[in-house]
């Protein structure tokens, strides 16, 4: 265990399997599923990102990796859309391929490898990554619609605008950027947490690891691949490993090097997150595709990020 990429990942890969075991036993219902949710993001979550940002000083945050992180982001967005046309589908196949699971999965497998550190990077992408990624979707997915409308003769009166400033509300008034945004702002006063709150808040930022990566667990026992595995595997390939590779070929080429580099390759290869799910059930496309890649993509995750981090730390 003196390798820092197993000794990282296994606790993740052993905490994933517990909640896989308990989910087939029966153990936590499928009907559970959703109050741990709930759990996690309402009060362990924003406990986390709160304590861990209220010592951090704006002028400590390196923004250049997460500004690469984007850019890669957005090429790779593009350059799915140009492939496979301007379509809801494509759209949502797009968001799939560059919106990583940074809480669940990220936080747990950061805060191990590289400590408080990592995580301060980790968290400096997590206060925009919905905002920057979630925005650009709705965008493309109603000019989709409104392009598929137009060519069906049917109009809604859908007010784009209005879709996108709810979105960008969404993304700020959120469990998980908005501590951030709290927690910054309270370090940048000089202030301490005192005693008797910030050991509460300790208590429960770490509950969150274990917790949230037995849920990943339980919740892939309901997640059924089926027909959809050759379109998952292709998916997961390029979230897995083609994004990492081109934030670390963009980044490199530039001449960033360190930690913060390191965090943003990492969260680049790690699994697509939930929320694509909720996109493409919101526009009613490629929802069956989409929750296996989720599946496909976590699982191929152990041997991936396993990849990623020893090939990044060579560097």
């Amino acid at each position: 265990m003196n390798n820092p990429v197993l000794s990282a990942l296994l606790p993740v890969v052993f905490l994933i399997a517990i909640g896989f075991i308990a989910g087939r036993a029966g153990w936590i219902r499928a009907e559970a599923i959703k109050d741990l949710s709930n759990l996690v993001f309402m009060l362990l979550t924003p406990a986390l990102l709160f304590r861990t940002m209220s010592t951090v000083h704006v002028e400590q945050l390196n923004f250049k990796p997460v500004a690469m992180y984007f850019v890669v982001a957005a090429l790779l967005f593009g350059g799915m859309l140009v492939w496979q046309g301007l379509t809801r589908r494509a759209t949502v196949l797009a968001l799939a391929a560059t919106f990583s699971n940074t809480v669940t999965i990220g936080i747990p497998l950061v805060g191990l490898a590289y400590g408080d550190a990592g995580l301060v990077t980790l968290f400096t992408l997590i206060s925009v990554h919905s905002l920057v990624l979630l925005t650009l979707a709705t965008v493309v997915l109603e000019l989709a619609v409104a392009r598929e409308e137009a060519a069906s003769g049917a109009g809604s009166g859908r007010h784009m605008l209005l879709t996108v400033l709810g979105a960008v509300r969404n993304g700020i008034i959120h469990p998980v950027p908005l501590p951030i945004i709290l927690g910054l702002l309270f370090a940048q006063t000089g202030l301490l947490i005192p005693a008797v709150l910030d050991r509460p808040l300790q208590l429960l930022g770490n509950a969150f690891g274990p917790l949230a990566l037995v849920l990943v667990g339980v919740t892939l026992t309901s997640i059924r691949v089926g027909p959809h595995l050759k379109g998952a595997l292709g998916l997961s390939l390029i979230k897995n490993l083609l994004f990492p590779a081109l934030v670390a070929a963009l980044s490199w080429s530039l001449g960033l090097s360190g930690l913060p580099l390191t965090v943003m390759i990492v969260a680049a290869s790690l699994p697509t997150g939930a929320n694509v799910f909720m996109f493409s059930q919101r526009y009613e496309v490629a929802e069956d595709l989409v929750t296996a890649s989720m599946a496909v993509s976590t699982g191929l995750a152990i041997l991936t990020v396993s990849l990623v981090m020893a090939l990044v730390g060579r560097f």
